[in-house]
């Protein structure tokens, strides 16, 4: 067995069935789960129907580079989104089987296995990442998140002598768990690194669709055009159609930018035998061409997020995000409770599953980042997370007393 493997923490989902092993929760209350991040939101009626009727193409072997048409699509849909100049579909985009398993791929395509090589990952983080930089030969080194600086990751704080060894670097903005946004501030000064130490930037934005402000998210490829860097040298953006649309079933994303980059990983992946079935491919076409569906999902965790986040700052230390679909609540704020304690006795008490942060990052630097956070994920209906935050609040008052 790949020796490697041994280096692989179990998921934060087992963790946390790990920590209710035994535990019945109280029977007085339905269960509500806030704690996996997926998509609860009707899939639009006409995405279904795409794919049920080009079943017929399941009788077809798909290329690994996908149909001229879809990669043509995406190349629009990030010109009108990102108000980029003309993409080349041909070179510049490849479609993925959603962004998860494209981010674990491309680190076995970026990685040299030399001793020392690093890949740098937020803390806290996607689990995904660390996987990745293990399973590639090199190691994982974690950026905490500053709360000074709306939870966004402190690079300035890295010693001089890390950043020669790093290969690549994946960040996450909209960040999960945090739902922090880099600024072209932020971009710059990792444009800049990378120009002067090589490492690849792995941008991972499969929440650029779900947030609260006017503007948009900003996003990689739209930073390094910002920045007049043509052909966007070292960087890779990811995108998926599972938040956006509400189809995580689909396995449906994209890698955009470096065509240098896209060459080496689509002759990865035709190895890897990772292609796109033909009837996923015709219902993205018509996912990533329209826009109303993703107005009215965005409208709906509007809606939540402005109804809930006040209700939880009675009792917790939480902030509207900057875009996502999670609230990054510290618990200790006027309670002695860890994360975990605070997790396992909600589950007992309330039938509210939640996160605890510490699951979500590593001992980095003397400290864990996630330490007395829990993360909450909205992505049920507006009743039943009004009914968490209820039994959150209620939970946590009693404690107080």
């Amino acid at each position: 067995m790949n020796p490697l493997l041994d280096k692989l923490q179990p998921y934060p989902f087992e963790k946390l069935r790990q920590l209710f092993s035994g535990i019945t929760p109280n029977s007085d209350f339905k269960p509500i789960s806030l704690g996996i991040g997926e998509p609860k939101h009707p899939t639009p009626e006409f995405i279904q129907k795409t794919v049920a009727d080009n079943l017929g193409g399941l009788a077809s072997y798909p290329t690994t580079a996908g149909s001229n048409a879809l990669r043509a699509t995406i190349a629009n849909w990030l010109e009108r989104r990102y108000a980029l100049p003309k993409f080349d579909p041909g070179t510049q985009i490849l479609p993925v089987n959603g962004s998860r398993e494209a981010l674990f791929a491309l680190a076995q395509t970026i990685i040299n296995p030399v001793p020392g090589a690093l890949i740098m990952c937020p803390n806290p983080f996607y689990q995904i990442y660390e996987g990745a930089a293990y399973l590639a030969g090199a190691t994982p080194y974690f950026v905490n998140s500053d709360p000074a600086r709306n939870f966004a990751p402190d690079y300035k704080n890295v010693p001089a002598e890390v950043w020669p060894r790093v290969q690549l670097l994946y960040l996450c903005s909209p960040g999960n768990p945090t739902g922090a946004v880099l600024s072209l501030q932020d971009w710059k000064e990792l444009f800049d690194l990378s120009d002067r130490y090589g490492f690849v930037i792995a941008a991972d934005e499969c929440y650029s669709e779900i947030y609260f402000k006017t503007a948009a998210p900003l996003g990689g490829l739209e930073a390094a055009h910002k920045l007049g860097r043509t052909n966007y040298p070292r960087l890779i953006a990811f995108s998926s159609l599972s938040k956006r649309s509400n189809v995580p079933g689909m396995r449906s994303g994209f890698v955009a930018g470096d065509a240098d980059i896209i060459k080496k990983f689509l002759l990865y992946r035709t190895y890897h035998g990772s292609a796109m079935s033909p009837a996923i491919q015709n219902a993205s076409i018509v996912a990533w061409n329209d826009e109303q569906h993703v107005i009215e999902n965005r409208a709906k965790y509007i809606a939540k997020f402005k109804q809930v986040t006040p209700l939880l700052q009675e009792v917790l230390d939480v902030q509207l995000p900057d875009a996502g679909f999670y609230l990054w609540a510290k618990v200790d704020k006027r309670i002695a409770l860890w994360d975990t304690e605070y997790a396992k006795r909600l589950y007992a008490e309330y039938n509210v599953t939640v996160l605890p942060g510490s699951y979500l990052a590593r001992e980095a630097h003397g400290i864990n980042p996630g330490q007395n956070r829990i993360r909450m994920a909205l992505v049920a209906e507006v009743d039943e997370c009004l009914e968490a935050a209820r039994r959150i609040v209620a939970f946590t008052q009693n404690l107080l007393k």
